[in-house]
């Protein structure tokens, strides 16, 4: 399979090229090797690789992941590549720019997409959860059914257009002229006029309605995320299906654990005699409390691993740890008794018992 261009050398921009070039640059291309207009072999190829190239990079959503992802598009756990997505036919931006030939608008139309943006919890993000979202989205009209007409009825064939929804034009532009179909205003590219409109969506075949939707949210997810509920977006006409939702999750900061990758970092402050006799002490897990012995003579920095007590994978087949950093606090006030006793044991200790300076290495030896 032979490699795709970059889009920006397609369209011939620079990648930081405004709308406004992307379509100068579009229209000069489009024109030049649109197949009506040039025979040469290979041109439909070059035209629809044009076509292909203005899709993405007039989309922003398409565009941001193009820039980022390249060719792969937004690859990750719920994304995929632009392998997904619909260019359409040669003419189909052509027509925009041109007036070029207009598809039916008989045919079935899938319905638009809806984006939702939620907040959860750190724990929510981390283990899994079911939360419930209310929307407003179209449905087909509960009283006709999606037709438009008043029940009983039927609608009638558009006698401008004798059913077929288009009309011939003739077409003057700065390039020409272009015989082209489009719409017919009549019935406005139906092919059929409702003579009996229904009284509930009058005549429009939908209504906006508000669903309450069950989302389960996996365990492992991140901030940023997204998850597409299929089918669930709106409606579709004559038959198509309905769009989807997206939901862009946003995850809250724990007040206790720092997350990297799938693994959790918790900094546990001690005291300098359990550091120097050793403890045994007890540490906050998103499962609840874990037991972590502290060996004597324990320095700040040092990390100690709770093995699969991280973040559960997101494709399943285990989970992250839980790093633990010490941190040696020293108290801000003593009381008269131990001062003295402090006093007392600095004497004895003198610089025998300090470790010997190092550099630091902060966490790295954790991965960090």
């Amino acid at each position: 399979m032979p490699t795709k261009r970059d889009y920006y050398e397609v369209l011939g921009v620079e990648r930081n090229a405004t709308d406004e070039e992307l379509r100068r640059a579009f229209r000069k291309l489009a024109f030049k090797y649109h197949p009506d207009h040039n025979h040469e072999d290979k041109t439909g190829e070059k035209f629809k690789e044009i076509n292909e190239a203005y899709e993405v990079l007039s989309d922003p959503d398409k565009r941001a992941a193009f820039d980022r992802f390249g060719h792969g598009g937004a690859e990750g756990p719920f994304g995929r590549g632009f392998e997904g997505f619909d260019f359409g036919g040669f003419g189909d931006i052509f027509d925009a720019f041109f007036g070029g030939a207009a598809a039916s608008r008989q045919a079935p139309q899938r319905g638009a997409h809806l984006r939702y943006r939620m907040t959860i919890t750190f724990e929510e993000a981390a283990l899994g959860c079911e939360k419930e979202i209310t929307i407003t989205r179209t449905e087909h009209c509960s009283m006709c059914q999606g037709t438009g007409s008043k029940p009983g009825s039927q609608p009638a064939r558009c006698p401008n257009c004798d059913g077929s929804g288009q009309v011939r034009r003739v077409h003057q532009s700065l390039f020409g002229r272009f015989a082209h179909t489009v719409p017919c205003p009549q019935c406005q590219g139906e092919g059929r006029i409702i003579t009996e409109p229904c009284p509930q969506c009058r005549g429009r075949g939908q209504e906006k309605r508000k669903r309450n939707i069950v989302v389960h949210i996996p365990a492992g997810v991140d901030n940023g995320a997204q998850i597409r509920l299929g089918g669930e977006g709106e409606a579709g006409r004559r038959g198509g299906p309905a769009g989807d939702i997206y939901i862009s999750l946003s995850v809250k900061e724990h007040e206790l654990f720092t997350r990297h990758n799938y693994d959790l970092l918790y900094e546990l402050p001690i005291n300098f005699v359990q550091a120097a006799l050793g403890t045994e002490v007890e540490v906050p897990t998103l499962n609840g409390n874990a037991k972590l012995k502290i060996p004597a003579g324990s320095q700040t920095g040092q990390v100690f691993k709770l093995k699969g007590q991280g973040v559960p994978h997101l494709r399943g087949g285990g989970r992250g740890d839980q790093l633990v950093a010490l941190f040696v606090a020293t108290p801000d006030s003593l009381t008269k008794k131990q001062r003295q006793l402090l006093e007392e044991l600095g004497k004895h200790l003198g610089e025998k018992n300090m470790p010997k300076p190092k550099k630091w290495q902060g966490f790295s030896q954790s991965g960090f």
